[in-house]
């Protein structure tokens, strides 16, 4: 994660009194709650507006749409991210974050209309929501009560994360298919992503880059309710 350039912060926020660990804390939680909620919104709004059903067309025109939509979420995700850690500009940092949780909610709508087709009703998509929400609950519990820094997860995590990026892509052009042990085995690698973004939240950020880190962890909740959701749809199908 990119750090602040800014001279008048010193160390991170496992440096800082108890007060100000506990206000950063609170503030990253409060942006985490608004970017679901505004990502909550705007799936609502997509979805009652009609647009769920040009997506799955959109999709459906060509094998590659999904490996092009991708290769452009990426592209968004870099660039809110840089805005995210932007320590000179407050706005810039709250548009970035913005950014990101409209391209999320933008890639999740042909799944969700997927999910939606498949049960009848939201009782899928609210499933793995309510899965998720107690994940998120009793990793960051373990993550926070325990201090201890959980960074040694982060080479193993990137690794993981070339390997599923290359098996994603290798799909699209080789005759395997990514069922229901990949999206177990990714729902391990998210819940691994939330406890080391989480444990970030202490030993890897500035106090003021609260923002920054709400996007962080905004991300692995989203990959953890995405291969959640999978999960539960391939349950489903058997």
């Amino acid at each position: 994660m990119e750090q602040y350039n800014n001279p008048y912060v010193v160390g991170t926020v496992s440096e800082s009194p108890e007060s100000e660990r506990a206000a950063f804390i609170r503030k990253t939680y409060w942006h985490l709650a608004g970017a679901i909620g505004l990502f909550a919104g705007l799936e609502t709004l997509l979805i009652s507006s009609g647009l769920g059903i040009p997506a799955l067309g959109l999709l459906a025109s060509t094998k590659y749409s999904w490996l092009m939509v991708m290769g452009a979420f990426m592209l968004v995700s870099w660039v809110a991210e840089r805005w995210a850690t932007n320590g000179s500009s407050q706005a810039m940092q709250y548009a970035g974050l913005a950014l990101y949780t409209v391209a999320e909610a933008v890639i999740f709508l042909p799944i969700l209309m997927m999910a939606v087709a498949m049960a009848g009703d939201m009782g899928l998509v609210l499933q793995a929501g309510l899965i998720t929400v107690a994940m998120v609950i009793g990793i960051s519990t373990v993550a926070l009560t325990t201090k201890k820094d959980f960074s040694f997860l982060g080479g193993m995590l990137k690794i993981g994360g070339f390997v599923a990026l290359g098996l994603i892509v290798a799909s699209f052009f080789l005759p395997i298919t990514l069922g229901f042990w990949f999206s177990a085995a990714m729902v391990i690698f998210a819940s691994g992503a939330i406890l080391y973004n989480t444990s970030n939240l202490l030993h890897r950020y500035e106090p003021g880059q609260h923002v920054a880190a709400s996007l962080s962890l905004f991300a692995s909740v989203a990959l953890l309710f995405w291969y959640l959701l999978r999960l539960l749809m391939s349950l489903n199908r058997n």
